[in-house]
């Protein structure tokens, strides 16, 4: 075999492609990398939620984040609890149906709260009145304006349909699709549920690709925006200056005695300079003197204090 024929080999050799079993059940699930990115956002979302509840509601209300899944809607579908409350998300710009879904046993104490009440529990569970809905309905768009803030998505609005049953839920997404979703652990009052965003791959994507993009720009505005150190902003403080005479005895019959036009001996020989102070701790001694048509001090020893000397 010529040095050119063995060269050919092992360059063909070289080319060979790498062939690695494939898992279909791990196409498309989150990176490490991702799920801290998804966890950022909606840990930042749990806060202004559980915000803006406690002021809708008047009652405290915690909002903790609760893990991310990733399943076929097909299986999402399957464990939906009864009475759930379903509505699904459309929006102007981001691809996709989102599906807001609370726990019916957290519907009653906020509607009740809202009507008036102290937010108690009800016994067993039943649908919704008519005006319940619509109650619910603005909870709803609280919810979804809370996430359009902590997704900063821009240009991004939706917009919430009707309530919808779980066994209509494959109409907005295909049977295989693989959906996100995000869990949250709602308490107020007495009461305890869970609340879930339930995104297609399509959003998922974008929302990732969001955060990344406003990443660099955190960065940059720490690089070029240093934060000040204690001794700079303490140079930058204002402090009341003034020359003065320090430690003047006056008889109090002399202060009775003052009128308009009257002269106050001091008892201070002229030639003792007086004290320049900043803040009532003294700096330097002080000569009265003019500069042009202004008061000012000329500026003598400089007085040691312990104090000063360790700024």
């Amino acid at each position: 075999m010529t040095p050119a024929t063995r060269a050919k080999t092992r360059n063909a050799s070289s080319e060979q492609p790498v062939i690695t079993s494939c898992n279909f059940r791990s196409a498309g699930r989150l990176s490490n990398e991702n799920a801290r990115s998804m966890a950022a956002i909606h840990d930042t979302f749990a806060h202004q939620l559980a915000s803006a509840l406690d002021s809708y509601l008047g009652i405290g209300v915690e909002v903790k984040l609760g893990g991310l899944d990733q399943l076929a809607i097909k299986d999402h579908i399957a464990a939906i609890p009864p009475l759930t409350y379903i509505v699904p998300l459309t929006s102007n710009t981001a691809p996709g149906t989102m599906i807001v879904e609370c726990d019916i046993n957290l519907v009653f104490p906020m509607v009740d709260l809202l009507l008036g009440g102290t937010g108690g529990t009800t016994e067993g569970h039943r649908e919704l009145s008519e005006i319940e809905e619509e109650i619910m309905q603005d909870v709803i768009l609280l919810i979804v304006r809370q996430a359009e803030s902590a997704w900063r998505i821009p240009n991004l609005s939706l917009t919430g349909s009707r309530r919808v049953k779980a066994s209509v839920l494959h109409q907005y997404c295909p049977p295989n699709e693989k959906v996100t979703c995000v869990k949250f652990q709602l308490n107020l009052a007495e009461t305890s549920g869970t609340l879930q965003l339930v995104f297609p791959t399509a959003f998922l994507n974008l929302l990732i690709q969001q955060f990344k993009m406003d990443q660099p720009q955190r960065s940059r505005g720490v690089r070029y925006f240093p934060r000040p150190s204690i001794r700079e902003r303490i140079l930058e403080c204002d402090v009341e200056v003034a020359a003065e005479l320090q430690s003047v005895r006056v008889a109090v019959r002399d202060l009775l005695a003052l009128q308009p036009g009257s002269i106050l001996k001091l008892r201070a020989p002229v030639r003792t300079p007086g004290m320049l102070t900043a803040g009532g701790q003294g700096i330097f001694e002080a000569t009265p003197v003019r500069n042009g048509s202004q008061k000012a001090a000329q500026l003598g020893r400089r007085i040691s204090s312990a104090n000063w000397e360790r700024l």
